[in-house]
């Protein structure tokens, strides 16, 4: 797809009002109206009975490389991103070697660039190889090539409360993020399920709610002290939800993101021992369930991230307990949040665009991105059909690994076309290349 003039005909932004044609050059809506005049050698798009909404930003995402490319690729996330209708994601650090110097994210900014399908913005860790005892010179990676705006041990916690005090202190002086894998160590040892009568009856051992509510506490009222903002990542408790709902009460700066698995499934999934439902947090309760909803509608919990964790088969074809924690997202969080939020009712598409591309934009300082569909903004934009029903084919995805929970399951509502600054990278399940 070339980057001459296009019109979208006939979508109707954020599924509110009558339909309109969005026209697009240089890669900025330059007119919405009705009827727009096609101009010299412009692409015509059909939009007619589709939803634009801006394109969307995914705060927590495992392309893997470097280190694992037999399990994902830049290349081959930022395809699985561009399909599910993604114009930006964030690559956490936990790569091999760890994202822990500025070699290293400014490596994964420019295979981003390279691929050019999506924009990939590297995540920092926090602490020097994730292990918890001495920060990584964060500014140097918020000043290279990759302007790195997100730092994170995701996959473990910064456990020990100075060094996640001294990462608060440092980070507010540059104006980065700090986002928390909220998960006490000591409480997880050898757990792999959720803490219930689901793991007790099936002899796995439990992963209590406490480990995640701990540490969100904690932090809470570090970044209060602080007077500096932290990021909770993938919320999976009731509990958490409450916490965070106080913290806001008082002022402090906490935000916290769901994933679309911990929205749509629960801890009676464990009953085949399959380790394609093993994921960390883990799996929780259908009250967890129903309060993490209820919370990303009311605005407690600020948006969605995938976590998309891709691993090799054998990874995964093992034992429940020796098996590598997590999920595919990419290609299917769009149609989750479609079928569990705005079909009861409980998100319009409108709060959609919210929850899965503005807030986490404003919440990782990108503006960009998750920006209004308005004339003079940037065209990174995503098509999205309402009324489609498919079914989940890992054989059909982008990703090169195959470990997805929602295998066979029909959902609602389908990525068309996604574009990033008035460029088609996706359209009806094909990434168009550069």
């Amino acid at each position: 797809m070339t980057s001459n003039p296009i019109i979208i005909r006939g979508a109707r932004p954020y599924a509110e009002g009558e339909p309109v044609d969005i026209a697009i050059a240089g890669g900025i809506i330059t007119a919405i109206g009705p009827g727009l005049d096609l101009p010299e050698g412009a692409t015509e798009i059909d939009g007619s009975g589709k939803i634009l909404l801006p394109g969307l930003v995914d705060m927590h995402t495992h392309l893997r490389e470097p280190g694992r490319e037999d399990t994902e690729t830049i290349d081959t996330g930022s395809a699985a991103a561009a399909l599910g209708g993604y114009t930006a994601v964030f690559a956490m650090a936990n790569t091999d070697p760890v994202a822990d110097n500025v070699v290293i994210t400014d490596h994964v900014w420019q295979r981003g660039q390279d691929a050019g399908i999506v924009d990939v913005h590297p995540v920092g860790a926090v602490t020097v190889g994730l292990k918890g005892k001495q920060l990584t010179e964060m500014a140097a990676m918020a000043n290279g090539k990759g302007r790195v705006r997100m730092f994170s041990d995701d996959g473990v916690c910064v456990e020990d409360p100075l060094m996640m005090r001294r990462a608060l202190e440092y980070a507010r002086g540059l104006d980065v993020l700090i986002a928390q894998h909220a998960e006490e160590p000591r409480l997880t040892v050898g757990a792999v399920a959720h803490e219930g009568p689901t793991a007790a009856r099936l002899g796995l051992a439990g992963w209590p709610r406490a480990a995640e509510e701990a540490i969100v506490a904690r932090d809470a009222l570090l970044a209060r002290d602080a007077g500096y903002r932290v990021h909770i990542c993938h919320a999976s408790t009731a509990g958490t939800v409450e916490l965070v709902k106080w913290a806001k009460a008082q002022g402090i700066s906490l935000t916290a993101e769901v994933t679309p698995h911990h929205l749509l499934l629960d801890d009676s999934r464990l009953e085949t021992y399959d380790a394609v439902n093993k994921v960390n947090p883990p799996l929780r309760e259908r009250s967890d369930v129903e309060a993490l909803r209820a919370a990303l509608a009311a605005g407690i919990i600020d948006c969605v991230a995938t976590d998309h964790a891709p691993h090799a088969a054998q990874e995964k074809c093992c034992g429940f307990a020796h098996a590598r924690p997590g999920m595919l997202g990419l290609q299917t969080a769009l149609s989750i949040i479609a079928e569990v939020m705005v079909k009861p009712g409980l998100l319009t598409w409108r709060e959609v665009a919210r929850v899965m591309s503005e807030r986490p934009a404003e919440i990782v300082r990108l503006h960009d991105q998750g920006r209004p569909i308005e004339v003079g903004e940037p065209a990174n934009l995503v098509l999205v059909d309402p009324e489609a029903r498919w079914t989940v084919r890992s054989d059909e995805f982008a990703s090169l690994s195959r470990n997805n929970p929602f295998e066979g399951m029909e959902l609602a509502a389908r990525v068309t076309m996604t574009m990033l600054r008035g460029r088609v990278t996706a359209r009806d399940g094909e990434v168009i290349p550069r």
